[in-house]
């Protein structure tokens, strides 16, 4: 029976180490391919201001949430369906992102950055415009989604 329990504990503790191994060798080749938080929602930023400029909702559609919610600079509220609606419509020479800063906290985390804007909105008015922006990120089921953003213009 002691030799039944030696070889339980022992299974166990091997099979402990193994998971802690491919969890420290998972975050050792995160790190090695520079797949930070940081840089990932970087890269999803600016993802989203160079879909802007090609007026691709389509490809802003996977990175916010069902529930998304976006208080426009002009103090306007809009859902998913509506932001990437009025981004197809929209005709921009400038859509560029520049003081991105990540504020990470677990599975969630804040970006701000500046907006810098020219063009026709999806409404049809005219766009000149530095705005100052937050967006709220959340990982769900493994990737990140923006489940809202809001804007304020820059004078």
């Amino acid at each position: 029976m002691k030799l039944l329990n030696v070889i339980a504990a022992a299974t166990l503790l091997m099979g402990s180490m193994a998971i802690a191994q491919d969890s420290a060798m998972a975050s050792k080749a995160d790190m090695r391919t520079g797949a930070n938080v940081e840089q990932q929602l970087k890269d999803m930023e600016n993802q989203w201001a160079k879909a802007s400029l090609a007026s691709d909702g389509d490809a802003v559609m996977p990175m916010l949430s069902e529930d998304f919610v976006n208080v426009d600079s002009d103090g306007s509220v809009h859902n998913k369906t509506e932001t990437v609606a009025r981004m197809k419509k929209a005709k921009f020479q400038i859509s560029e992102v520049s003081d991105l800063q990540v504020n990470p906290h677990g599975d969630s985390a804040v970006v701000t950055g500046t907006w810098t804007g020219k063009g026709v909105d999806g409404m049809g008015k005219p766009i000149d415009a530095r705005e100052r922006w937050a967006d709220t990120w959340v990982k769900k089921d493994g990737k990140w989604q923006c489940v809202a953003s809001a804007s304020a213009p820059l004078k």
